[in-house]
């Protein structure tokens, strides 16, 4: 098929793609921008649809994935707008909190946790908390991956059970 038949063809199904937008959205703008997307979507990909398929399913397909994709990028992108005076919303201290007391620790409890560690466990730790990569950590110490893996473990297990230990 030419590209000026495959146009063609996608021109003549404009109305029946109107049809299909009723299915995802009411808005008339909402459904122009969506035929609009879909039409553009299929000439730019036309290499992709195989001869002898059917067009208008292809069409839909791409049409509905479309309206999905955008409705997604729109939820992400949707903000809390707040029109009361002086924004109190927006002003407001959060009370909500993901560490209860019970569990939240100083910064220094944790680093002199951390210094009570075998330094076997402890060198490897440190650097994987410093944002080396395991094969990284097994190259500059010169053991096996495998090894810096089960010394990472132990440690933050080591430093777990002295955080415990500590808060009582």
């Amino acid at each position: 098929m030419t590209a000026i038949e495959f146009n063609h063809r996608i021109a003549s199904l404009k109305d029946t793609l109107e049809l299909f937008t009723r299915r995802f959205t009411k808005d008339q703008e909402e459904s122009e921008d969506l035929i609009q997307d879909t039409v553009l979507k299929a000439l730019t990909y036309r290499d992709k649809f195989k001869q002898n398929t059917n067009l208008k399913g292809w069409l839909y397909t791409i049409m509905r994935n479309t309206f999905i994709n955008n409705y997604r990028k729109a939820q992400r992108a949707r903000t809390t707008h707040d029109d009361t005076k002086e924004l109190y919303y927006l002003n407001v201290a959060d009370s909500h909190t993901f560490n209860s007391p019970d569990s939240s620790y100083e910064y220094k409890d944790i680093v002199n946790c951390m210094n009570d560690v075998k330094s076997d466990l402890l060198i490897p730790f440190k650097m994987h908390v410093d944002g080396y990569k395991y094969h990284e950590i097994a190259d500059s110490l010169e053991i096996p991956i495998g090894t810096v893996k089960n010394r990472i473990f132990h440690a933050r297990k080591e430093i777990q059970k002295k955080l415990v230990a500590y808060s009582t």
